[in-house]
């Protein structure tokens, strides 16, 4: 009886010890695992359709990766807006927006200056993911190379747009 049991706590410290080592690598790996959670979600969530210029002509520029589009969203009475630039340039980019600040607008619409993000923008559906997801997001973007990358616009709907414009046409447009 008493080499079962001596077995049998040998097992048991093997297991205990095999769970220590997982979650200790796994608390260790946490700064790294939050770049990859977020990238993960940012390529899932399709935002480097809008933001990567060059996207949209079928040639995306790998080199400027969320750098901005070239192309804007033309919404009838609205105006015409471009995906802007994602990444974490001081002077074109995000660089000045706290990891915070990005969650904030990712998850309400609104930016740090007040205003409010462009109606396509999905912010609504990013407001449901879990506070641990939009912070693994801003973490991703703040990781990123910074592209110096001004993009065009927005624009009114009655101002001159530079960019190629995608349209919404209502169905009663033609009239």
């Amino acid at each position: 009886m008493g080499n079962i049991a001596l077995s049998t706590m040998g097992k048991l410290r093997s297991t205990m010890c095999a769970l220590l080592a997982v979650s200790a690598l796994a608390s260790g790996a946490s700064a790294e695992s939050d770049v990859d959670k977020g990238r993960y979600l940012v390529n899932l969530g399709g935002c480097s359709e809008c933001h990567t210029p060059g996207y949209f002509f079928g040639k995306p520029d790998e080199h400027r990766l969320l750098g901005g589009s070239d192309v804007g969203f033309f919404i009838p009475k609205v105006g015409t807006f471009v995906g802007p630039n994602l990444t974490p340039d001081v002077d074109t980019g995000l660089g000045t927006w706290s990891e915070d600040d990005i969650v904030k607008a990712i998850s309400t619409g609104i930016t740090p200056d007040g205003r409010e993000l462009a109606s396509m923008m999905p912010w609504r559906r990013f407001a449901k993911l879990q506070p641990a997801d939009l912070h693994a997001i801003a973490v991703y973007l703040r990781s990123l190379p910074p592209v110096t990358n001004k993009v065009a616009g927005p624009f009114g709907p009655t101002e001159q747009v530079t960019v190629s414009v995608f349209k919404i046409v209502p169905p009663d447009a033609s009239k």
